[in-house]
């Protein structure tokens, strides 16, 4: 019994109206009643009633037709009917119009009511229930690997949540490192698309000719090797989200094809005729300036104007710098997680040197940088001394970093120094992993996560 649970009883017979609004009121519910179908209407209009109990038969307006307006205009009380002489055919009717129940009027049901009811209660309440859980789970899973408290990134999970549920499409920009994929994600996990595929791709790591049979796929016999048909990403990606990344570095024929899926909302198999029509959410992203593209003749503007229609920014980590003491304690739970427990903690003067850099590669950079820090740390916690450099304390000093005028590319650089290191270790250990690791200072754990990253093979432990 729920003493807030309101419920409005329409009935022509005043007798009805008074027996039923006793009894349920004494049974603890909240109970108005209306004597013909069009009162019953105005009350609903005013008030919001969890449940609705109408007789079938009423000389001005039918409880099938009262449900049918209900209905129509939204209304979401549990709908329950009376009727001394219901047909099957009524019945069924009743129910496929979204009533909860029917009930027959004997000389005993009210009771019977009561428990229909209490059941329609239970029901909405779980429903309820259900779709908070569902809104609370998008708000925690969706954002989870969005970090951020400041005023930037509190403006993106705004906008994140007013976005996603809507079909529009979106471009999202920012300097590279920033999370584009991430917002693309909550995007799509925020919305009601979430149970369907998230499909990225990187148009910027393709030629033309593969982008274009990879999106769209081609039929056998489109080219060389085309030995059966094949699906491309927008029909795998159907009912779902497909993110468009590096779109400013695609090709002007290939911006033209996109036009066109967005405008016809169907796609053309390589080698293929027939239209296959899909229903896909757009996601693009870029690092660069499309309206200045635009200007120079590098990107077609009915295309950007297609993708842009909802903008999203993704702010660079020096706008945000405090921001940088949660990532970074975000990322250490997430090596922790990963590669051992031994470090605890980051020192204060370590914390103070993360938010005095300038962070150009932005929060990859900051993981690259945690990730560093945690396999050449000894102590239990990240220190000033490991961090933003590829020496361990007590290394030798080293030159100045050399960069070449075309610059270089630091992730790799500092990947492939690493390998040398543990190739080295085990070229001095004979191979023997447990030594290697001791000798890098490192848990044995982390060492193996980092063999079957690097891909290296060494003799058998000994």
């Amino acid at each position: 019994m729920n003493s807030k649970s309101k419920v409005l009883v329409v009935d022509d017979e005043p007798s009805i109206c008074e027996m039923l609004q006793i009894f349920l009121r004494r049974e603890g519910f909240d109970v108005t009643v209306a004597e013909s179908g069009e009162t019953g209407l105005e009350c609903i209009r005013k008030g919001n009633f969890d449940v609705i109990v109408s007789d079938i038969k009423m000389p001005d307006m039918t409880g099938i037709e009262l449900l049918r307006r209900v209905r129509s205009e939204g209304t979401l009380g549990e709908f329950i009917l009376l009727t001394a002489y219901a047909t099957t055919d009524t019945a069924i009717q009743a129910l496929q119009m979204g009533a909860f129940d029917y009930i027959l009027k004997t000389d005993n049901f009210m009771d019977e009511l009561k428990h229909i009811i209490d059941r329609a209660l239970e029901e909405r309440r779980l429903r309820e229930e259900n779709t908070y859980l569902k809104r609370e789970f998008k708000k925690q899973h969706g954002m989870r690997n969005l970090i951020g408290r400041s005023e930037k990134m509190q403006e993106l999970f705004r906008m994140i949540e007013v976005v996603s549920d809507t079909n529009s499409t979106v471009l999202i920009t920012g300097e590279s490192g920033t999370g584009k994929e991430l917002v693309a994600k909550a995007i799509h996990l925020n919305s009601s698309r979430v149970a369907k595929p998230f499909v990225s791709v990187n148009c910027g790591a393709l030629t033309e000719t593969l982008l274009e049979s990879e999106l769209f796929g081609y039929v056998k016999g489109a080219f060389t090797g085309a030995a059966t048909d094949r699906k491309g990403l927008f029909e795998v990606a159907e009912k779902g989200t497909i993110f468009l990344d590096e779109i400013g570095e695609t090709s002007t024929a290939m911006q033209v094809k996109l036009l066109r899926v967005l405008q016809e909302r169907t796609i053309r198999r390589v080698g293929g005729s027939e239209e296959i029509p899909i229903d896909v959410r757009v996601i693009a992203a870029t690092n660069q300036d499309l309206s200045a593209l635009v200007s120079e003749g590098r990107f077609r503007e009915d295309l950007f104007y297609r993708v842009s229609v909802f903008p999203l920014e993704t702010p660079p980590l020096r706008g945000r710098t405090e921001d940088i003491p949660l990532l970074a304690h975000h990322f250490l739970e997430r090596l922790k997680q990963s590669m051992g427990d031994h470090i605890e903690s980051i020192s204060p003067e370590a914390l103070r040197k993360l938010e005095g850099h300038d962070w150009p590669g932005n929060v990859r950079e900051l993981e690259n940088a945690m990730e560093r820090a945690f396999i050449l740390e000894t102590s239990g916690e990240i220190t000033e001394a490991n961090l933003l450099t590829p020496s361990g304390a007590g290394a030798r000093p080293k030159a100045s970093p050399f960069i070449p005028p075309e610059g270089l590319d630091l992730d790799s650089y500092v990947e492939n120094l690493q390998r040398d290191y543990f190739q080295e270790a085990l070229r001095r250990t004979n191979g023997v992993q447990v030594k290697a690791a001791e000798l890098l200072r490192i848990p044995y754990r982390s060492f193996r996560h980092y063999m079957r990253k690097f891909d290296i093979r060494s003799n058998p432990e000994t």
